[in-house]
């Protein structure tokens, strides 16, 4: 399915993800779409919001401000949802970017699904798995961070990484046996399945999937690493294109 020329609306909420990374993260939202609204909900007052005003102008984002009336309550939240219920009925969109790691945000994304909208979350390794499930997919800020950067959280963030010497997740028998159930489904007499139907399907299975969270940089090689699949290149007649299927051992 091309998705490049979706229009999506990008609700980012300050409170619950850090500000690095930024750059990062539209880079990745551009392969899903263009980005038509960009806002971001926070108490603008409070000085805890002060390293995301550094970016704001920076990527055109629409800062909404949204007053803390009570402690302990995130305010911001319902603002969001309530922009993100108003766009929907705008009809100028096709999917959804929510940008957080809170689970309050599980019916919303639920809502939009069901509307027949493309809900793509974004968010830290600690979101609740009702958010990650509630979207159709769902990626980790964590994977996309890049070395070289200038921010001191990201730095940090960056630190935290290195010290664990390891990436997001672990290749597990669980994740093997869902690649395994995944080809089964979709192979054809000889067992071979393609690799594309493969990735669609381990998406709809599991909305977190992403072969970078195993620090793999696409599918293939993270496949051909657990050592439990056989691979077939076919050539299409197309100069460096080919067709990639996969069946079990």
């Amino acid at each position: 399915m091309e998705t490049k020329d979706l229009r999506l609306a990008v609700l980012i909420d300050a409170d619950n993800v850090p500000y690095s990374g930024l750059v990062e993260m539209f880079e990745e939202i551009a392969k899903y779409g263009t980005p038509t609204f960009k806002r971001i909900y926070a108490d603008w007052t409070r000085p805890n919001a002060s390293g995301w005003k550094k970016v704001l102008l920076e990527h055109a984002i629409t800062p909404v401000q949204q007053y803390s009336y009570t402690t302990g309550k995130n305010s911001s939240d319902s603002a969001l949802i309530i922009d993100a219920m108003d766009i929907l009925y705008t009809g100028k969109v096709d999917g959804f970017c929510i940008v957080s790691s809170d689970s309050d945000f599980t019916r919303l994304a639920t809502r939009l699904r069901e509307a027949g909208m493309m809900v793509i979350g974004i968010g830290e390794k600690k979101a609740p798995a009702a958010f990650i499930s509630a979207c159709e997919k769902f990626i980790y800020l964590e994977i996309l961070q890049k070395p070289g950067a200038s921010s001191g959280e990201k730095q940090k963030a960056r630190k935290t990484k290195d010290e664990k010497g390891s990436p997001l997740s672990k290749v597990e028998p669980a994740l093997i046996k869902l690649f395994r159930d995944s080809i089964t489904a979709l192979a054809d007499e000889n067992g071979w399945a393609f690799l594309g139907d493969i990735g669609n399907l381990m998406l709809k299975k599991k909305p977190d999937f992403d072969s970078r969270n195993y620090g793999f940089p696409k599918l293939l090689p993270l496949l051909k690493s657990m050592k439990k699949f056989e691979i077939h290149e076919r050539e299409t007649g197309k100069a460096n294109i080919k067709h990639i299927y996969v069946r079990n051992l």
